[in-house]
């Protein structure tokens, strides 16, 4: 094995590249990737999609906040200077 001293500028980016590739992956890769979707999630994205391709809409925005009690954050003024 080739120690790090003994790598060109070009080949230890290639290294520090690759590293940092693959910790991202780890951290941010998809955890589901290589499952299976249940029968009932594809039928019902079928669906959706079926849906939407003859014009309809889905439920609005608005309504689903509602529903679920969520409200946007207040946003924070600023000041003028």
């Amino acid at each position: 094995m080739r120690k790090v001293a003994d790598l060109s500028v070009e080949e230890l980016k290639e290294l520090i590249s690759a590293t940092v590739w693959e910790t991202l992956q780890d951290f941010l890769g998809d955890p589901d990737e290589g499952l299976e979707l249940q029968d009932w999630v594809k039928e019902r994205l079928r669906q959706s999609l079926a849906a939407r391709a003859a014009g309809q809409k889905g439920i609005p925005l608005k309504q689903v906040a509602h529903e679920l009690s969520i409200t946007r954050p207040k946003r924070k003024r600023r000041e003028r200077v």
